[in-house]
């Protein structure tokens, strides 16, 4: 997981917090943009490590075709998720759904590349998942979609500063 895969999770980490401030708590306007600084501060720094010369994290083929496959199922999974829950009229399930969707997501990919890190990740998103589930309606989803956010945003930290590391070994090795 290098700089590339933390812009894709910290932009996903400000969705799921600009949904669950959306749906759980109404807000509107200039708040829901709020997430967003966040990635942008993590953009910016995954901006810069991408930009630094040297050989970073490069995914194996077999890693490629797993993160490609996993996210294809995680894209269907949550077009499948959102249209059940909406269809039971269970709305306070949408965000819990999301995460265990996303968690989930990164098991096979964890399993493919024999990192750690993604098990923790998808392990994380779903056990806020499942938090949500329990806990209900409204404190479940504002607890899920926090969770998950944060899960998110703290994994794209990680994960520049695990490719600034390896970026800079590679450099020093040349």
């Amino acid at each position: 997981m290098g700089a590339w895969g933390a812009l894709i999770m910290s932009f996903f980490g400000a969705v799921f917090a600009s949904l669950t401030l959306y749906w759980q708590w109404h807000a509107y306007g200039a708040p829901l943009a709020l997430p967003f600084l966040a990635f942008a501060l993590i953009g910016a720094a995954a901006s810069y490590v991408i930009r630094i010369p040297g050989e970073g994290m490069k995914p194996l083929p077999k890693e490629e075709h797993a993160i490609m496959w996993s996210s294809i199922g995680e894209g269907v999974g949550l077009f499948l998720v959102a249209n059940i829950v909406i269809n039971l009229h269970r709305p306070d399930l949408l965000l819990p759904s999301m995460a265990l969707v996303v968690g989930l997501h990164f098991l096979p990919i964890a399993l493919v590349a024999g990192f750690r890190p993604y098990f923790v990740l998808g392990m994380a998103l779903i056990a806020a998942a499942i938090m949500g589930f329990f806990v209900g309606a409204p404190t479940g989803g504002r607890l899920t979609g926090f969770m998950a956010a944060g899960a998110l945003w703290l994994a794209s930290g990680i994960a520049v500063r695990r490719d600034w590391l390896a970026k800079r070994r590679s450099v020093a090795t040349v």
